[in-house]
């Protein structure tokens, strides 16, 4: 029925996994010895010779894994995962989906994990909650959408909420002769009761307002005194002759009433209506100085455009102003809705690129955007249009045939916080633009990365009621954590200031912050990456110098287990340091496991001496 405002007149093959053999006998040899670089180049020349098998593809994968090259590790897990692989393999494809905010396809690699090994923690922590990553502006985790609760089997649509009152349009009235378009009833305009509670009673005819042809849908000024109404033009008799065919052919008009006494009265037609074009579907502004609507009005963009017209004092109206092709297209644009900021319009298009149908959009008519399509579970296939927002009572309405039939829709936003972090040099205060800004959450868990922009500034946009963390990184300067405490909505901003890289260089080493490593883990975290930079700057920017870096552990575990791990993250930290271009002969690693602790404090070391003894150290060879 929305279709009637809208039209001008009324009438996703398993491979064997060869395994380790002697084509890749050298390549094996280097990823064994951690030398990743140079395995992943000797795996890649099996990849050029056309020898490669998901053996190979899963260890060129996970050697980019190690360097945390995390797009070439996305481009041959993808290989990997054709044949069978182990679960893990699946679990780092993940990861590394993860960390270019792939979301979703990185669900599809858990998913894999999960069914390998289910009873693997990780694998249960996924089942539960495998969404836990919020998809930042994907409108489904800032709308939840349920069908209103006064619907019928007819057409109800057009619901806008009025202090108390909600009015809405609908073919309920079985005592009202069909209309030839559907074969239901004339529409009419209902009201009915929205109390505190946020039920809906009281569902009763505005009788005042309905003629014995269409009516509805309306829109009502702040204060419930005013009310804007589409009607038709046979209601005063104003219609167009289709002489040929025998008709009077009748267009939307636009009305207005006053609230007196309780009871709506002073039905007047607005100035700007024609019988040779349509007028509907009008939306007041907050402020009542602005009337929006939809009309064929000569000058329309496409078949129906959306229009405005200024309201003076004396109820005197302006010129319509068609608002152009950021919101019109050649297509329809109808059922417009003027958020109470009056900036922020909300409306229906057939012609903007949607899921189907019409879908409903939104633009802040007071920037050079482009209109934003409201995603699901706002919209869907089908025709979506008439949404309406109540800031005051927090809930909104939308019609839909998602169902099969046009029905009101209720829509209740989910609580969020739009964190701006603002990235500025801590010695001069000057905005670090092209920054790279992380946000983390509270298992530590990136979550996404962008780049800051001119103005030094990210903005993430996360679920309410939980804790996260600023990361933010540029070359140059020392990486930043900030956290960012739980909140109930509205917009947190963060400062986060950048020292510029001093790192300390004596006689015989280079010192940095603590490189850190997962438990009993080998591979490069993000953190222990930021802090490696820093060594690869300064080597970068002394081409002689040659550096040794030496891994120590604490006295915990059994002396060949410390000296074997210690030897896997000193090799992993070289490899890191060769990817980024430093040549492989300017720096080596070697593991001491305990036998070179800082604080000699053997069996009775408190938890300060064990993190001083767990260390890394860069020792200058040259």
């Amino acid at each position: 029925m929305k279709n009637f405002f809208i039209t001008i007149c009324f009438f996703i093959v398993i491979n064997n996994i060869l395994g380790q053999n002697s084509t890749t006998q050298k390549a094996d040899q280097y990823f064994n010895q951690y030398e990743y670089v140079n395995a992943a180049n000797a795996y890649l020349k099996i990849v050029d010779n056309g020898k490669a098998d998901g053996y190979v593809y899963k260890q060129l994968a996970d050697s980019y894994f190690n360097m945390f090259n995390t797009t070439e590790a996305i481009k041959w897990y993808a290989k990997a995962v054709q044949s069978t692989q182990d679960a893990e393999t699946y679990y780092r494809f993940a990861q590394m989906l993860k960390a270019n905010l792939k979301y979703e396809e990185a669900n599809k690699q858990m998913l894999q994990f999960a069914n390998k090994v289910p009873n693997d923690q990780r694998a249960k922590n996924f089942k539960e909650n495998p969404n836990y990553i919020p998809k930042l502006f994907d409108f489904s985790k800032l709308y939840e959408v349920k069908a209103g609760t006064f619907n019928t089997d007819k057409t109800d649509f057009g619901a806008v909420l009025n202090n108390n009152t909600i009015y809405f349009t609908s073919t309920r009235n079985n005592s009202r002769k069909d209309y030839g378009w559907n074969k239901e009833p004339y529409l009419d305009l209902y009201k009915a009761d929205f109390n505190s509670d946020k039920t809906i009673t009281n569902v009763s005819n505005v009788t005042e307002l309905n003629s014995k042809y269409h009516d509805g849908p309306a829109t009502i000024s702040a204060d419930g005194n005013t009310i804007y109404f589409a009607s038709d033009s046979f209601r005063e008799s104003s219609f167009e002759k289709d002489s040929k065919n025998k008709l009077k052919l009748s267009r939307n008009n636009i009305f207005r009433a006053v609230n007196t006494g309780g009871n709506w009265n002073s039905i007047i037609s607005l100035p700007f209506n024609s019988s040779s074009y349509s007028t509907s579907n009008p939306c007041l502004s907050s402020d009542g100085k602005t009337l929006y609507f939809s009309s064929d009005l000569p000058g329309s963009i496409g078949g129906v455009d959306i229009w405005k017209v200024s309201i003076n004092g004396d109820n005197t109206y302006g010129k319509p102003e068609n608002l152009g092709s950021k919101v019109n297209t050649e297509g329809n644009e109808s059922f417009p809705f003027i958020a109470d900021d009056n900036t922020t319009l909300y409306f229906a298009s057939s012609g903007k690129p949607g899921l189907g149908g019409l879908d409903i959009f939104k633009i802040d008519l007071s920037k050079s955007e482009e209109a934003q399509n409201m995603g699901k579970p706002i919209n869907t296939e089908k025709d979506d249009f008439a949404f309406t927002y109540n800031k005051t009572q927090n809930i909104g309405f939308l019609s839909s045939n998602r169902n099969g039939n046009d029905d009101v829709f209720e829509v209740h936003t989910i609580c969020n916080v739009d964190v701006v972090s603002v990235v500025t040099n801590a010695k001069t205060g000057a905005i670090l633009a092209n920054s790279s800004v992380s946000i983390v959450d509270d298992k530590k868990n990136i979550i996404a990365t962008q780049v800051s922009n001119n103005k030094g500034e990210v903005t993430y946009k996360v679920d309410c009621d939980k804790s996260y963390a600023i990361v933010a990184a540029k070359d140059g300067f020392e990486s930043n954590t900030i956290e960012v405490a739980k909140s109930n909505g509205g917009m947190i901003t963060i400062p986060i200031a950048l020292q510029p890289i001093d790192v300390i260089i004596t006689e015989t080493e280079i010192i940095l912050k603590p490189i850190f490593f997962e438990y009993n883990k080998s591979n490069i975290t993000r953190e222990g990456a930021y802090e490696l930079d820093k060594l690869v700057q300064v080597m970068k920017s002394n081409d002689q110098l040659i550096i040794l870096a030496k891994a120590h552990t604490d006295n915990r575990g059994g002396d060949a287990f410390n000296l074997s791990l210690s030897d896997k993250r000193a090799k992993a930290t070289a490899q890191y340091v060769i990817s980024k271009g430093i040549q492989a002969y300017r720096i080596s690693g070697t593991g001491m496991g305990e036998s070179e602790p800082k604080v000699d404090c053997k069996e009775n070391c408190s938890e300060e001496e064990h993190a001083q003894n767990r260390r890394s150290e860069f020792l200058i060879v040259k």
